[in-house]
């Protein structure tokens, strides 16, 4: 059964270029034209304010049981070719080819990490959220902390945050919010979504990927951290350190129709290498 999906606020606004040979950087993530804008603004403004501490407690509590299917992790991948993105009729292949042509750019630059590439893979696959039911503002486009005020780099920050109650609590409405200083983003609750998602079952399911890996996955949409720069009142050294990792990964994370797709059938016998190395089996969504 395919599933209509929106477009991914943190896709549409990439131009259909490898991003090595892309030279203006700024035309990466336009929010301000494209026919998309209205759509995608809709998009935010029910993220930002439907996505409230309340909310997503109950998203962690909802799927923190991992019972909602039981499936491997290139089934996931499979899977994700149930979803279209009604926005881009130019757009005829899987959606999995997206994942492959991730993991590829990075074993390409980055032959000897093979945890990496499997990243590559992996880090889309909380998207099957769209499967289970799940509006689309709160399985794709970029993440936040929600529990305190949203910092100026979040998209469309000054105008899609008015309803959000959790900026009438004065527990919440803060620079700090309920955090700490330099807590940790490890302390953090980040707005629900898919990396989130994927995070909770890669540690579930006890993926043996290095620290690295659960990083890239957890906040490569969280584009005011490692984009934006907004936040550092609540990272750690640690996350300071990790910051370049998730910006590298960042890198390779870019939506492009790019028309020589991916001979998923040569690239499957390696990455289910990397599958059973890492992350194998069946595993609990």
């Amino acid at each position: 059964m395919k599933v209509t999906v929106g477009p991914d606020p943190s896709l549409v606004y990439r131009p259909d270029v490898d991003p090595e040979v892309a030279k203006d950087k700024a035309s990466f993530r336009n929010y301000t034209s494209g026919p998309l804008l209205d759509r995608v603004f809709t998009t935010y403004k029910l993220m930002h304010t439907h996505q409230t501490v309340d909310f997503v407690r109950s998203k962690h509590a909802q799927f923190g049981g991992f019972s909602y299917k039981k499936m491997t992790v290139m089934e996931a991948v499979d899977l994700l070719d149930g979803l279209v993105d009604e926005s881009d009729p130019d757009v005829d292949f899987p959606n999995s080819f997206h994942a492959f042509q991730t993991a590829e750019g990075i074993r390409k630059a980055h032959p000897d990490k093979d945890w990496f590439h499997l990243v590559g893979l992996l880090h889309d696959l909380g998207k099957v959220l769209a499967l289970f039911g799940e509006p689309q503002w709160a399985v794709v486009g970029d993440t936040f902390p929600v529990g305190c005020r949203p910092q100026a780099s979040v998209v469309f920050c000054d105008s899609t945050f008015q309803d959000n109650p959790d900026l009438q609590d004065p527990r919440y409405s803060t620079e700090l919010g309920m955090y700490q200083p330099h807590c940790g983003l490890d302390r953090v609750l980040m707005s629900w979504g898919h990396d989130e998602y994927m995070y909770q079952v890669m540690k579930f399911n006890k993926f043996s990927l290095p620290p690295e890996a659960f990083y890239m996955i957890r906040f490569h949409s969280f584009y005011p951290w490692h984009t934006g720069r907004d936040y550092q009142q609540l990272c750690s050294q640690q996350d300071l350190a990790m910051l370049p990792w998730v910006q590298e990964f960042n890198k390779f994370d870019l939506y492009t129709k790019c028309p020589d797709l991916p001979d998923v059938d040569k690239l499957r016998p390696y990455y289910q290498g990397l599958i059973d190395k890492y992350c194998p089996g069946i595993l609990s969504w």
